[in-house]
């Protein structure tokens, strides 16, 4: 809990050992630290990284995150890819996720993602001002050989705010 005069950090953002990431360096954990928030007792545990300019989301689809086609429904998706543009300002912006919000949010779906395979998030930073942030980027499923199907294409806003005193 936070002190006086401290304000709680509503998110779990710590680093992972590559061995408990399939031998993958550089994840910390994307988590709400209220695990009943909508993030992650929707999505279960995710995981996030920089790439250079670009901030990879990943979560973990089980049957539950399925639809009647027993691909990821595209709720979850959406529902991913809003969580990233906000773990994309935490990584590669200025801000504070916890208070801002998503102003708009486009998204193309271009293919069903497999509910067996990680589902990633991968956005970039095109702007930034004082108050708002201009995102875009692809979700995505890395196959076996390494290459990437696209499940979406997106491009979204943030309205940064500041969290009011307590």
């Amino acid at each position: 809990m936070a002190d006086a005069g401290e304000r709680a950090i509503p998110f779990e953002y710590r680093p992972l050992d590559a061995a408990d990431c399939g031998g993958e360096a550089g994840w910390f954990t994307w988590n709400m630290v209220d695990r009943t928030r909508f993030n992650t007792a929707v999505l279960g545990e995710m995981r996030v990284r920089r790439e250079g300019a670009l901030c990879r989301l990943r979560m973990f689809p089980e049957r539950r995150h399925t639809n009647l086609t027993d691909n990821v429904h595209g709720g979850v998706t959406l529902a991913l890819i809003d969580i990233s543009l906000f773990a994309a300002m935490h990584i590669n912006g200025s801000g504070e996720a916890g208070p801002s919000v998503t102003v708009e949010l486009s998204t193309q779906f271009v293919g069903g993602g497999d509910p067996a395979r990680p589902l990633d998030a991968v956005t970039e930073i095109i702007r930034e001002t004082g108050k708002m942030l201009f995102l875009r980027g692809q979700c995505v499923q890395v196959r076996a050989d390494g290459h990437e199907d696209i499940i979406a294409s997106y491009s979204g806003i943030i309205r940064k705010m500041r969290s009011r005193a307590p």
